[in-house]
């Protein structure tokens, strides 16, 4: 599984094949504290967005479940979020992974995206 993991002042285009919120766990599970990994480049408020995101239905929501998964992570003090400008209307979305808490484990099941039915 490959993930894109960099310094915080290089950039590089987002690979072809997006990450998934399993992924993005996965990344989290073995990450050390300051490693950086790019989860998202363009405009995530938009990009998730049904009525105007231009993304595939399937690809949108994708990406809808990356980035719940990123804010539960962030709400687990198990990553900090960051957003840098890389052009107009254009960010790379980074998880930087903190040092692990010593209490209780956090359970995989509370990371992943769960979607109630509708």
């Amino acid at each position: 599984m490959e993930m894109i993991v960099m310094p915080l002042n290089e950039f590089t285009p987002a690979k072809a094949r997006q990450l998934t919120d399993i992924e993005f766990c996965a990344w989290i599970g073995q990450a050390m504290p300051g490693d950086r990994l790019e989860y998202h480049r363009g405009f995530l408020g938009i990009d998730t967005t049904a009525v105007i995101s231009t993304m595939p239905e399937p690809e949108r929501r994708r990406l809808g479940a990356l980035a719940s998964a990123a804010h539960r992570a962030f709400e687990a003090a198990l990553v900090h979020l960051v957003q840098v400008r890389v052009g107009p209307d254009r960010f790379a979305y980074l998880a930087i992974a903190r040092t692990k808490p010593r209490h209780a484990p956090i359970p995989f099941s509370q990371l992943i995206a769960t979607e109630e039915a509708a």
